[in-house]
């Protein structure tokens, strides 16, 4: 469901989505088992980084697909449609290396993460410091021409999994990123246990006076929350095609099932209260894809798009709940088992509703942004 995203090949998305599918059937039984457990499947998302599907818009000499912002989003909702672990974390870090990235930070990491072969996690949360930037704890000072970073992170995704974090500490010059070795001393993690998105585990972290080199910076000292905000406006693209594709999941399986099911002489899908339920999904859906599809393309023609994007992932949040929780009045009691995927998709939406960028600070930028304008937002 991408109406009008523009592709720099069109017929790409048809052939992608088709393989994309297919590879969804093939590991079906293994990504069940992982999700069961909250066990990141290394093996499939290897395999998915050697198809292109990690790398979406990093260019093809890096190991990328070489696409834009549109193939990222479709890859996105493809991947949240048929349950496949999804790329967003790392091409978030990809974004990031291309934005920001000196050449020896993108020839150390870049080709690795587009490939699958790099696990990249952001260490942003902290235990009391979530949506602002300024109210984290994490430092990190000055030591020579090195630097110590001291802190605690959480709601870290594939934390416990990653070779390179990337950290967001306090300086003395302002909030600045760090790429940082997992494998150094003084870093340590614990997962934990999230109640969605399970093949992407999270973890807590700990960085005990790590010390990391100078060219460890992402970007420029104190200039954190420019690389923050321009990467997240970005990715929350991904967030909001995810999504979408658990919506349409939601749809996909409701409906077939409700067409066969009957209730009497009738079926399910016959009573205009149900049909009524299945429109006002489908057109929640194909609003958001439409909202996420302009935010998309103005990101690839390289113009503003912050509002756009935090509109199409809040036009997202809400579409994608209500099918979710919505399809029981098309499943009933069929949806109540945990062998089944309604409860999943669910949970997974849930995680997405604060991830990224919560409903509430999506809700309170898009007001501020029209308050702020003589034209309210374009609206007269």
């Amino acid at each position: 469901m991408y109406p009008t995203l523009r592709f720099a090949d069109p017929t790409w998305p048809e052939t992608v989505t088709e393989e994309l599918a297919r590879f969804a059937a093939e590991v079906e039984d293994e990504l069940v088992e992982a999700e069961r457990v909250g066990r990141f499947p290394v093996e499939v998302y290897e395999e998915m980084g050697r198809r292109g599907w990690v790398g979406p818009f990093t260019p093809v000499s890096h190991g990328g697909l070489g696409g834009g912002i549109a193939e990222y989003c479709l890859i996105e909702e493809e991947v949240g449609r048929h349950g496949l672990v999804a790329p967003q974390v790392s091409a978030q870090g990809q974004r990031w290396l291309l934005d920001w990235g000196t050449d020896e930070q993108r020839d150390r990491y870049l080709d690795g993460m587009a490939r699958g072969k790099i696990i990249f996690s952001e260490s942003i949360s902290e235990p009391g410091a979530g949506s602002s930037l300024r109210a984290l704890r994490t430092t990190a000072r000055r030591d020579g021409s090195d630097w110590l970073i001291h802190g605690e992170k959480t709601h870290v995704n594939l934390g416990h999994q990653s070779h390179v974090t990337l950290v967001y500490a306090a300086a003395d010059e302002g909030m600045t990123a760090f790429l940082v070795d997992t494998s150094l001393p003084g870093v340590s993690s614990v997962q934990t246990e999230p109640i969605g998105l399970r093949l992407m585990p999270t973890a807590d972290m700990t960085f005990d006076q790590v010390r990391v080199p100078a060219d460890a910076v992402l970007g420029e000292v104190g200039r954190g929350m420019d690389t923050f905000f321009s990467t997240f406006n970005v990715s929350r693209l991904g967030n909001a095609s995810e999504l979408i594709g658990f919506g349409r999941r939601a749809m996909h399986l409701g409906v077939t099932y409700a067409r066969d099911r009957h209730v009497g002489d009738s079926r399910v899908t016959d009573f205009q209260g149900i049909q009524w339920l299945v429109a006002e999904s489908y057109e929640r859906l194909y609003s958001a894809s439409l909202a996420r599809d302009h935010a998309a393309n103005l990101a690839d023609r390289g113009e503003e798009h912050a509002m756009e994007t935090t509109m199409a992932k809040k036009l997202a949040i809400g579409a994608a709940e209500y099918a979710v929780n919505e399809v029981f009045s098309l499943v009933g009691g069929h949806g109540l088992y945990r062998d089944r995927e309604y409860a999943r998709l669910i949970q997974d939406t849930k995680v997405l509703r604060v991830a990224g960028g919560s409903l509430e600070v999506l809700r309170n930028y898009v007001a501020r942004s029209v308050l702020r304008s003589e034209r309210l937002g374009g609206l007269t």
